[in-house]
């Protein structure tokens, strides 16, 4: 019998090569691909540890990120690790897909640096991306 699983969108510290990707791999996550979110999001720099990424009616941007298939059993393990203040919701993607992925709730940004213009936390970080 196969695992029920389901995608994740990440932009930040749980992509490959990142301090939390660990959370993902260690419970049998699997890299999907590389994308984008549509041009509705805005992202900060959360005391340059990890992003904060929230969809927005105006001004947005598309936002990096990496979309990665999870067990159902593992997701709360993985939310349960995640930052304070970081939230599941839905994200919609550039081609107009919508999947669960990592939002920041509106208190964590306040008074944060935005990135938004970097395009999102490896442009940011100059963690470029993993082959």
């Amino acid at each position: 019998m196969t695992k029920k699983t389901t995608l994740l969108a990440v932009n930040g510290t749980l992509m490959r090569g990142l301090g939390l990707n660990p959370n993902l791999t260690n419970v049998g996550g699997t890299f999907v691909r590389e994308d984008r979110t549509d041009a509705h999001y805005r992202v900060w720099s959360i005391n340059d540890r990890h992003p904060g990424m929230i969809r927005v009616t105006e001004g947005g941007a598309h936002v990096a990120l990496e979309v990665w298939s999870l067990p159902l059993d593992a997701f709360a393990t993985v939310l349960s690790n995640e930052p304070a203040g970081l939230s599941i919701g839905k994200v919609k993607l550039e081609n107009g897909e919508e999947m669960l992925g990592v939002l920041a709730e509106p208190w964590l940004v306040e008074g944060q640096r935005e990135i938004t213009a970097t395009g999102g936390w490896r442009a940011y970080t100059g963690h470029h991306h993993i082959a």
